[in-house]
């Protein structure tokens, strides 16, 4: 197990050199700014860059603010943790009872449902499902805020308090939840489907075994490995498409800050961003993996061996 652990922590910190050689290669040959000032030769440079990185969390200063980068993405960061944790419990609770039940009653009325609104969630775009959201519930029905964010701290946004904080949340969480469900719901329903033809699922009924005791009991057990992986993997692919949810609710998040950082020309928040994204999606799929292998008796044994 602590083989494995090591294993994984190191291609977690190749990942992370990867992707910061890539950043810097690619930023330092658009623009001069403070992240990338002339240090020698470039791997001379990449060092020196990677070491104010590592050593002081410096990822250079805006060109067009003069603020610091990092001292940006802290502060949108939990804007963004808000989004993703509120909008991956509303994934969940829209796929996993929605893709067990059509597999239960295949080619039944609910089952041809969530085919449908699997098509439509793979078929929508974010912005325009934001959007429609928050002209909706915001502007015509008036019963939720249509853009904007509440801290509940009070920070720098106005409004305080765990209520308001939850309504001006509700909508994007709705929209990243629904977006992502409809893959998840397939997954879901394919892996439970799967399961049920398994051997032992057909003698469990042959010997008088009730259906909810065999999915409980079996198959919600066997499944939930296979989509623990696929939810880990799904999370950081959808981190991607916070950029629009944020936008289309003019959250301060760090899609917002990257979209401003684009129109702006920003290179080093663009920059900053990206390392920021990408070094958060390599933990996530660490965190999957080490949770894979302490839950997986199959892989413990094979680790002991």
């Amino acid at each position: 197990m602590t083989r494995f652990v090591l294993a994984r922590l190191a291609s977690t910190a190749l990942m992370f050199l990867a992707i910061t050689l890539f950043v810097f290669v690619a930023f330092s040959r658009l623009g001069r700014s403070y992240a990338y000032r002339p240090h020698g030769t470039l791997p001379g440079q990449y060092v020196h860059y990677l070491w104010r990185l590592v050593g002081h969390g410096d990822l250079g200063y805006s060109s067009v603010t003069r603020e610091a980068v990092t001292t940006q993405l802290l502060r949108a960061a939990p804007v963004t943790l808000s989004l993703v944790v509120g909008g991956l419990l509303v994934w969940l609770l829209i796929a996993l009872p929605l893709g067990l039940l059509s597999a239960l009653r295949p080619r039944r009325p609910l089952d041809r449902a969530s085919s449908v609104f699997v098509f439509a969630g793979l078929s929508l775009h974010p912005v325009w499902l934001g959007l429609m959201l928050s002209w909706l519930f915001g502007r015509y029905l008036h019963v939720l805020p249509a853009a904007g964010y509440c801290s509940m701290g009070n920070v720098s946004t106005g409004c305080e308090g765990v209520g308001r904080w939850a309504s001006h949340l509700l909508l994007p969480w709705i929209t990243f939840g629904v977006v992502n469900a409809a893959l998840f719901t397939t997954m879901v329903r394919a892996l439970v489907l799967e399961e049920l033809g398994s051997d032992y699922v057909r003698t469990a009924i042959a010997k008088g075994a009730g259906g909810f005791r065999i999915v409980r009991a079996h198959v919600l057990q066997n499944v939930m490995l296979p989509l623990l992986t696929m939810a880990g993997l799904l999370v950081g692919t959808s981190l991607a498409g916070v950029i629009f949810v944020e936008s289309a609710f003019d959250l301060p998040g760090l899609g917002g800050i990257l979209r401003q950082a684009a129109v702006r020309h920003d290179l080093p928040v663009i920059a900053g961003s990206v390392v920021f994204l990408g070094v958060a999606i390599a933990l996530l799929n660490l965190a999957v993996d080490l949770a894979y292998a302490a839950f997986d008796p199959r892989l413990r044994g094979m680790l002991r061996a």
